[in-house]
């Protein structure tokens, strides 16, 4: 998947499999068999060019990564103290990035302001 986000383009098995001999020895059908089972999970599509396949990435990199927080934070039994322990681990600068988005997802969705005085509460009988 990291050849395939990297290059964010479709690719054939041909490819990858070059790329990845730069590294180490790998063979062909190891390369198919791994793009193979990622079509299978969904991970990726395919298209016949020719004799061979075209694979592309199903969602982005950053996608991917969000529904893996997504899904550790659900299981916790205490989400809150999860996401502090989490915030705890990051550098500064992935500090600056959580701000950053934060920022943008209140820019693009906004959170109901919150009651003013008075505005909200039964009135005194």
């Amino acid at each position: 998947m990291t050849r395939i986000w990297q290059w964010n383009r479709p690719v054939t098995v041909r490819e990858v499999l070059e790329d990845l001999q730069q590294e180490r020895s790998i063979a062909y059908t190891t390369v198919m068999t791994v793009l193979d089972n990622l079509h299978q999970k969904g991970w990726v599509r395919r298209e016949v060019e020719g004799r061979a396949y075209r694979y592309t990435a199903v969602s982005t990199r950053a996608a991917y990564s969000a529904a893996l927080m997504n899904e550790a934070w659900a299981q916790s039994d205490n989400p809150a103290a999860a996401l502090v322990a989490f915030f705890g681990m990051m550098s500064p600068e992935q500090r600056v990035s959580l701000n950053d988005a934060i920022r943008m997802v209140q820019r693009d969705s906004p959170l109901p302001a919150p009651p003013e005085e008075g505005e909200g509460e039964p009135e005194p009988s």
